[in-house]
């Protein structure tokens, strides 16, 4: 027969007609809404297992109840990660609704597709269990929910009549203030809020008029002269124009000046052997002094080169400093500072892409060891990383060593004297 109708008196129908009546009034879901705990799966690290809440769910017109948490058991994992599904499976050839977990393909990171027929095996998603290699448990953090929700009815109802306990979004108008409320998990809200200007998003900054008209009369603070405003003349209509126009004094912008070079290269030129307060010159010159001028007689300075390129005296005396203290090297770490010789690496302009030799056979030391010899106030940082020594305390770091093998030449001086001592 090609049309069925149902149910009526006297009349068997199967459950399979039943399933398709029901699900046309609900869809398949848990009794339940975001933030509960019917049906909810999780995992506590104890073994190879996930926990099922108690809970209430429909699936395809079938229902399911549950009084107890449910502990299931995932497969053990091998060498691969996987990804497992806890689903529950509709049988109607069994007359159950029972609680699975579905095992996933070693080393893919996709779960398990669900059974979805019509009149056979239907199976719901509850969570995701991702099953890394070699695990012996499941963390709380592998287990992703997937539930879906069953719906909520739209009803009517009086402040006084309103629902008992209703579910997270139930919907309803309520005739005692004219508006329609919904349940947000604590208490009826209106389904219109009242907005507050301080929380609007996306609104205009500015909001121009829209195209409109004024009586003159309308208009106040209008002047009594209007001079003209900004406009062109034809050059026909111009009467005595001059023959030439010699240009008159005036300037540009940088702006609007075209087809200038991209670069300026300094034309011919020198320094002073000097510099004056203010005064800078360029690196390539920056050693013309020192180098030129033998030490004779005066006042000398040693001297520093700040990041900005001012040069300082290096100043000692303690008239400068406070907070003075003793300070702890450790002698054996100074000890096991390393001399090497080495290659400066080749440097290439951005812009030309001229290549400028590094210098070979340089002599010195490496940073990053003296770093990780502990010896941090020797080393000088850039942008959190190692950069540079500061050479010029070597000789503090040299005393301690010194210190202790003058205190142990001492030592050895005493006692050979009285070896001598006894031995005369």
């Amino acid at each position: 027969m090609a049309i069925t109708s149902y149910p009526f008196d006297a009349q068997s129908i199967t459950e399979t007609d039943y399933s398709r009546l029901f699900r046309e009034f609900q869809s398949t879901g848990v009794a339940d809404g975001v933030g509960g705990t019917s049906f909810y799966t999780y995992a506590d690290a104890t073994g190879m297992t996930v926990k099922v809440s108690p809970g209430f769910a429909i699936v395809r017109g079938h229902a399911i109840n549950s009084t107890a948490t449910e502990v299931l058991t995932v497969a053990a994992s091998n060498t691969a990660a996987r990804v497992d599904r806890v689903v529950l499976k509709l049988d109607p050839a069994a007359n159950s609704i029972t609680l699975a977990v579905k095992t996933g393909t070693a080393g893919s990171s996709t779960p398990p597709a669900l059974t979805q027929t019509d009149t056979g095996i239907y199976e719901f998603s509850l969570a995701t269990v991702a099953v890394g290699a070699n695990v012996t448990s499941i963390s709380a953090a592998s287990v992703q929910g997937e539930r879906k929700f069953l719906g909520n009815t739209v009803g009517g109802w009086t402040t006084s009549t309103r629902p008992d306990s209703p579910r997270v979004g139930r919907l309803g108008f309520n005739q005692s203030t004219n508006t329609w409320e919904f349940w947000n998990g604590t208490a009826w809200a209106n389904l219109t809020q009242a907005v507050d200007w301080s929380t609007l998003t996306n609104k205009p900054s500015t909001f121009p008029p829209s195209a409109h008209t004024h009586g003159w009369a309308d208009i106040s603070d209008k002047p009594t002269t209007f001079p003209p405003a900004a406009h062109s003349t034809d050059w026909s209509t111009i009467v005595n124009e001059p023959a030439t126009y010699p240009p008159s004094t005036h300037s540009h912008t940088w702006s609007s000046i075209t087809s200038k070079p991209s670069t300026f290269p300094p034309s011919s030129h020198s320094h002073s052997s000097y510099l004056e307060s203010g005064d800078t010159i360029s690196w390539a010159n920056g050693s013309k002094k020192p180098y030129s001028n033998t030490a004779t007689d005066g006042t000398f300075y040693a001297v520093w080169v700040e990041g900005s390129g001012t040069f300082c005296r290096n100043t000692s005396a303690r008239k400068f400093k406070e907070n003075i203290e003793d300070f702890e090297v450790d002698p054996d770490a100074v000890l096991k500072i390393r001399p090497v010789i080495y290659d400066r690496k080749d440097q290439v302009d951005e812009e030309s892409g001229e290549v400028r030799p590094g210098r070979k056979g340089e002599v010195g030391l490496i940073a990053d060891e003296v770093d990780e010899l502990g010896l941090k106030w020797l080393v000088q940082y850039m942008d959190g990383e190692v950069d540079a020594l500061r050479y010029d305390l070597l000789g503090v770091a040299l005393l301690p060593v010194v210190q202790r093998q003058a205190r142990q030449l001492a030592d050895l001086e005493g006692r050979l004297a009285e070896l001598e001592a006894a031995l005369s």
